[in-house]
């Protein structure tokens, strides 16, 4: 296949409420769980129903195939068959992925996002505070056959890339950090929460990969996200005797302006330069890609919006920081941008210039994102 160049699909069926917040206004819930715990069930699949039939549609798999990308990456839960009561099965929209796909000409990555008790703590992971999935042995085995069902579901579909194993199993110094941990609405829950260690993720990316590949041909790939320790994973796919598979490592520039107060280019390239160095060291043992990246960034917000002049400083800044990311994933196998959208249109205003670029569909008609950039 040819080089990766993709966005993620993400807020479609995993949910996260800084992408849309109003979903979640009637409960005041942080997260999709406390969402499904919270609201009446009836009303429950009615907002479900309504957001996954119009959030992502066919056009959007046009959309994308005529920005010259050519895989997409699909976030799903680990309630995606239904079997997990009170949260809502998503499978027949995964079905139709796969026809918008194939008709379109794209590939798809199945991102299982989140497991129950969570692996990271973040909204992401399906409930904040909470971290623990790794310690309940029939949660981890539950897991593993979800893996195993959607392999044998779609192992032999021409849409399919591949499937990535589980996304972002924390590590200890990102738990330590994360702003969600502690977080948690019910303290006596997250009890026990803490990071996935990294002895007990060799063992489930292990499992995982020996009963996907009963069904999915040598010709579909594997993916394994690096758990926030890039280059811990040399000596395990060494000795490991894995076909066809992938490492995913995630960067934002973004969170780098978190603990470095200098929006400048230059302190991003030196930030970027150090990624891609650990990036290079994986990579003598696996092929890497980035799977979620974005150009959100403070010196380019910083331009502001409120006349043509700085709309247009503005877009060179965008234009020159997605240069700079771009260049940097050149050394890679790949890249998914984070996210394809977050507002289901593409032209009306907003009020935070950051929120629109997190939105591929609309960097891309600002033309802070263009054809030509992306296609390097």
């Amino acid at each position: 296949m040819e080089k990766i160049h993709g966005t993620n699909l993400g807020n479609w069926l995993v949910l996260e409420k800084w992408m849309k917040p109003e979903l979640f206004k009637s409960t005041g819930t942080e997260d999709e769980t406390w969402l499904a715990r919270k609201m009446p069930a009836e009303e429950f699949q009615s907002l479900l129903k309504q957001h996954r039939d119009t959030y992502v549609t066919e056009e959007d798999f046009r959309f994308i195939k005529e920005a010259g990308l050519n895989t997409a990456r699909l976030p799903v839960p680990y309630f995606v068959f239904g079997d997990r009561p009170p949260f809502i099965g998503c499978i027949e929209y995964v079905d139709k992925a796969f026809e918008w796909a194939e008709k379109n000409g794209l590939k798809l990555l199945l991102d299982l996002h989140t497991v129950p008790h969570s692996q990271n703590g973040y909204d992401n992971g399906g409930i904040t505070g909470v971290c623990k999935w790794y310690k309940y042995p029939e949660e981890v085995e539950f897991a593993l056959t979800v893996l195993e069902r959607l392999a044998e579901r779609y192992g032999n579909r021409e849409g399919l890339y591949g499937i990535e194993v589980l996304n972002e199993p924390i590590s200890w110094i990102v738990y330590l950090t994360a702003p969600s941990t502690g977080k948690a609405v019910d303290k006596e829950e997250a009890k026990g929460s803490g990071y996935v260690p990294l002895p007990f993720l060799r063992t489930f990316y292990t499992n995982a990969y020996n009963r996907m590949r009963k069904y999915l041909p040598l010709n579909k790939t594997i993916v394994f996200h690096d758990g926030f320790r890039c280059t811990a994973w040399n000596k395990f796919f060494d000795e490991a005797k894995f076909e066809n598979v992938v490492l995913d490592t995630h960067i934002y520039i973004f969170a780098m302006e978190n603990f470095v107060p200098v929006a400048k280019p230059w302190v991003y390239k030196i930030y970027l330069n150090a990624c891609m160095s650990q990036v290079q060291k994986a990579q003598r043992s696996i092929p890497v890609i980035v799977g979620e990246w974005c150009i959100c960034n403070k010196y380019a917000d910083k331009a502001g919006c409120d006349t043509p002049a700085a709309v247009e400083e503005q877009k060179r800044r965008y234009r020159e920081i997605a240069k700079v990311e771009l260049e940097a994933w050149q050394k890679t196998a790949g890249w998914f941008y984070w996210n394809y959208q977050l507002l289901r249109s593409r032209t009306d205003k907003v009020d935070l210039s950051w929120k629109e670029s997190w939105d591929f569909s609309r960097c891309f008609n600002h033309g802070w994102l263009t054809k030509e950039d992306l296609s390097k």
